[in-house]
């Protein structure tokens, strides 16, 4: 599954109300700086609208050559990582990645706090159902350079839409597990063979 070219940027994309504070964010990117230090790794606070975030994103790796970055993505970060790979044609790893956040989004439109610093609020408006609806890939382009990592114990999001939609990709389905991935190191050396970091 590894590739020969190593990766020497990677950047990680967290989810609807998480952070760069989240476990996975934070495991991970201590793994690259201990094992990795040459890689640029960048795990930006995403604003809250999705036109803003992915502008955010796209100035930020501007620079970042295609062909040796990744994006990794959690949830609604899984489906910003698509939409970056998209662009790029660069590696994605895809962690219970949300499939149709214009939908699953659209009853939360209000103020909310972030899980890991529940003093930081922000308000998801009316108008960001749209901005995720003008994100949505009819289909992949690169299904061989993306991995999808799906929970069938995953308590938000229906495992057997992420499996259909990335069924084409490589797919890692755990019987059992959770929307957080909470055993997340058990799946680091996967992540890190498809990545070419091992």
């Amino acid at each position: 599954m590894s590739v020969s070219r190593p990766i020497t940027h990677l950047l990680y994309l967290h989810g609807f109300r998480s952070s760069p504070k989240s476990n996975k964010a934070r495991r991970l990117g201590e793994m690259i700086a201990d094992r990795h230090p040459g890689v640029v790794w960048w795990c930006p606070q995403l604003p809250a609208s999705p036109r803003e975030a992915m502008q955010l994103v796209t100035q930020g790796i501007a620079d970042w050559p295609h062909i040796s970055m990744a994006v990794v993505g959690s949830s609604l970060g899984g489906f910003y990582a698509s939409w970056v790979a998209d662009q790029t044609g660069c590696k994605s790893v895809l962690l219970n990645p949300a499939v149709n956040p214009a939908r699953d989004l659209a009853q939360y439109i209000g103020q909310h706090s972030l899980w890991h610093d529940p003093a930081e609020r922000f308000f998801f408006r009316e108008e960001f159902v749209q901005q995720l609806a003008d994100l949505s890939l009819s289909d992949l382009r690169h299904p061989e350079r993306c991995l999808a990592v799906i929970a069938k114990g995953d308590e938000l999001l229906d495992w057997r839409e992420m499996h259909q939609r990335y069924a084409r990709a490589h797919v890692r389905l755990l019987e059992g597990g959770d929307h957080a991935l909470s055993d997340f190191e058990l799946h680091l050396p996967t992540l890190l063979e498809f990545l070419a970091l091992a």
